[in-house]
């Protein structure tokens, strides 16, 4: 058990604090240990049955049986919401301006909150960097954190891309996080605290997204420019959307009902040529926008920048698991894992890492967010094979030469079946995990397993 800090988190001790939301992704569990250092007792209710829940709950076995965590699983209890001291909801939780739960317990004079809330409110934002966008805010982040330890700083990287940062105590010179549009609404004045942007701000692009959480693009749109809404003129907001995508931006601009909040930031550096470990264009904007942030936080910091130190960390960057990552050869065929890739324009960019389209047998498709899926179905003609799998399938395959599998077992099989010497095998879903799997690390290490061990092609 770490160290508490002080009154603050001493305020906590005894309190009964209701946890919305434990989720697969760490973040709740993180913030539940968190409240138990803090001497809170706490309820955790959730959907999700406890057979769904067994990992995180297995981790808190001792709280469980000592009665300082109660659980209310399988379904939400109004009491717990109306009777506690606090609430935080998980920011998976969709829509929580309208929740009713929600709504109830800030009527009883409940105080609602997030975990991402809470920790932001920990750190010391003038020592914090954070990445939003549509694709490409992991590999970022990550790719920024690489650079800044490669120029001799300690860093700690969190947000969505981990578990939480509440409680971790470990030194560090800058916090790289990685920030979602659900995070950064509960750090907007929306949800009901003050506005947080962080010191360094960093856009990757933006895309129609996640229109079943916000209810509209609109919505979606403004939530990502809370990355800046709330920054000072001393502070920096790096992004290379409009220069690097004049139409996209163009439309996101007519979309957004704050309009392009993404103009008149800082310009990227004089970024060096870099041999990059990773495949694609996009990844070569991803590692601009790092090496251009790292600059920013080096001139924060009044010492020399060291640009040729951080562009060889970048160099050395390996990628992420589930973003277009090379899992081998099999039967042939190079496969890679991209099941991060959700929208349609991260399956877009993920192709464009390779120049030949007609090797590639590309397995789509999984739960329906509401988005335009039109130009995943169309690439089928263009392909050695296009595969859909899950709720979206039959508007994926309507008709040949795509080919409805609903499987990711069966797409793997078929694609094997199909594929030559020489060709490409991408999982680059375009879709949520949600209809098959708890989410897109289940699907992407299924699809790990079933490349090394296929079983027998089963036509579709």
């Amino acid at each position: 058990m770490s160290e508490m800090r002080g009154s603050e988190e001493r305020s906590f001790d005894g309190r009964f604090v209701t946890v919305m939301g434990l989720g697969q992704f760490g973040g709740g569990l993180g913030v539940v240990r968190w409240l138990l250092q803090c001497g809170a007792r706490v309820c955790i209710t959730d959907v999700a049955n406890e057979k769904t829940l067994a990992e995180p709950l297995a981790a808190l076995t001792d709280a469980i049986q000592s009665g300082q965590v109660t659980l209310r699983l399988g379904g939400h209890t109004a009491e717990d919401f109306t009777r506690s001291d606090l609430v935080v909801a998980n920011a998976a939780v969709p829509k929580p301006w309208e929740h009713p739960l929600l709504l109830a317990a800030r009527k009883a004079g409940v105080p609602v909150t997030s975990e991402i809330r809470l920790a932001a409110e920990r750190l010391d934002r003038s020592r914090t960097v954070a990445i939003t966008g549509s694709a490409g805010k992991s590999t970022t982040s990550s790719m920024l954190a690489c650079a800044l330890r490669a120029s001799g700083r300690r860093v700690v990287l969190g947000g969505n891309i981990g578990g939480s940062l509440l409680g971790f105590t470990e030194p560090r010179d800058w916090t790289v996080l990685e920030l979602s549009s659900a995070q950064l609404w509960w750090l907007s004045t929306d949800s009901g605290s003050p506005g947080w942007s962080p010191r360094v701000a960093v856009l990757t692009n933006l895309a129609p997204n996640h229109v079943d959480w916000h209810g509209s693009i609109g919505h979606y749109l403004a939530a990502k420019a809370g990355i800046r809404t709330f920054q000072s003129k001393d502070d920096v907001f790096i992004s290379g959307f409009e220069l690097e995508h004049p139409v996209q931006a163009k439309e996101m601009a007519q979309a957004c009902p704050i309009g392009a909040w993404w103009r008149g930031g800082a310009t990227l550096g004089d970024v060096p040529a870099m041999r990059l470990a990773t495949p694609g264009e996009h990844q070569t904007r991803n590692a601009r926008l790092a090496w251009s942030a790292a600059a920013a936080c080096a001139a924060i910091d009044g010492q020399a920048w060291d640009g040729a130190r951080a562009a060889k960390g970048l160099e050395a960057f390996t990628g992420l698991e589930h973003r277009l990552q090379l899992v081998g050869t099999f039967h042939g065929m190079q496969c890679f894992n991209d099941s991060k890739a959700t929208t349609p324009e991260a399956t877009a960019i993920a192709l464009r890492a390779f120049p030949d389209w007609s090797r590639i047998h590309l397995i789509v498709g999984g739960y329906d967010k509401k988005v335009d899926l039109s130009s995943v179905r169309d690439l089928a003609p263009r392909l050695a094979g296009l595969y859909a799998i899950g709720a979206t399938a039959p508007l994926l395959a309507p008709a040949p030469p795509a080919i409805r599998c609903d499987t990711l077992t069966t797409a793997v099989d078929e694609a094997f079946s199909r594929g030559k010497s020489g060709d490409i095998l991408l999982l680059s879903p375009a879709c949520a995990s949600y209809d098959q799997f708890t989410n897109f690390e289940e699907r992407g290490r299924k699809f790990v397993e079933l490349v090394h061990s296929p079983r027998p092609a089963a036509r579709c």
